[in-house]
């Protein structure tokens, strides 16, 4: 694919340096084919730099910013001294992950029998990366299934990998629902209220609700992040306090700090 045979500047990249020289250092961009970039002393390093390879040596994995393409000269070149620990730690990682979903894009191709290239450049258009959709076909199946419109054997292998291969991380967000009536059916009340509550799903969400007794009964929401967390509490809580309200009763959601996992 085109768009992918050259790294955009400003863009970060894993590196392999191959060729380390008294005042520049040579590398390979491991997400692009092995494009070749350098390196010069001034950007290895902030401050004066006695030794190259105090700072750089050959055969290391490195992150880099990509600071100019020449596509007509092929030249590449970059800065290891304007990446930052966290952005150095966030891009092994992403880059981690995006090799590990290539190698089950091969597998879902070798298992079908379609062709590895036309899977990727569907994905690729649609998310710009590969193991996106894997944790997207994790939390919310069906639509992105769709979204992708593969034939129905492409669809079930890339379910089945997905599935199997994703643990998606998730954060625990808590609160006690407050739910009263003084109704003579009042126990009928709460009862569907609680049912709604239970279906008032938001995708990537898992909701649990136990009992405390009356009239509290904690709720507990789990979600691959604090946004949909407290999206998916205040849905399910509201709900509940609609069928309370509209009958005559009261309720209210108290929620708790924060936990994650």
């Amino acid at each position: 694919m085109a768009d992918r045979e050259w790294p955009q500047e400003a863009e970060l990249v894993v590196c392999t340096v191959e060729n380390v020289k008294d005042f520049v250092a040579f590398v390979s961009l491991d997400e692009y084919g092995g494009r070749q970039g350098l390196i010069p002393i001034s950007e290895i390093a902030t401050g004066w730099i006695k030794y190259i390879r105090d700072h750089i040596r050959e055969g290391q994995k490195i992150v880099c910013k990509v600071l100019n393409v020449d596509r007509t000269r092929g030249h590449i070149d970059l800065s290891l001294k304007d990446v930052n620990e966290h952005q150095r730690r966030e891009k092994i990682r992403e880059w981690k992950n995006e090799s590990k979903a290539q190698k089950w894009l091969g597998f879902v191709a070798e298992q079908t029998g379609e062709s590895l290239a036309e899977i990727e450049d569907v994905i690729y258009k649609k998310y710009g990366a590969f193991y996106p959709v894997f944790e997207d076909i994790v939390i919310d199946p069906e639509p992105t299934l769709k979204k992708l419109g593969f034939s129905k054997k492409v669809t079930e292998v890339l379910l089945h990998v997905a599935q199997e291969s994703v643990k998606v991380p998730h954060v625990e967000v808590t609160g006690h629902l407050i739910l009263e009536s003084t109704r003579p059916d009042g126990v009928e009340v709460i009862r569907k209220a609680l049912e709604k509550a239970s279906t008032a799903k938001t995708a990537g969400a898992e909701i649990d609700l136990l009992y405390l007794g009356a009239p509290t009964y904690r709720i507990k929401v789990k979600a691959p992040d604090y946004k949909a967390a407290e999206k998916a509490i205040e849905k399910s809580a509201n709900a509940a306090i609609a069928v309370l309200e509209k009958a005559g009763g009261e309720g209210k959601l108290i929620k708790k700090p924060k936990s994650g996992k």
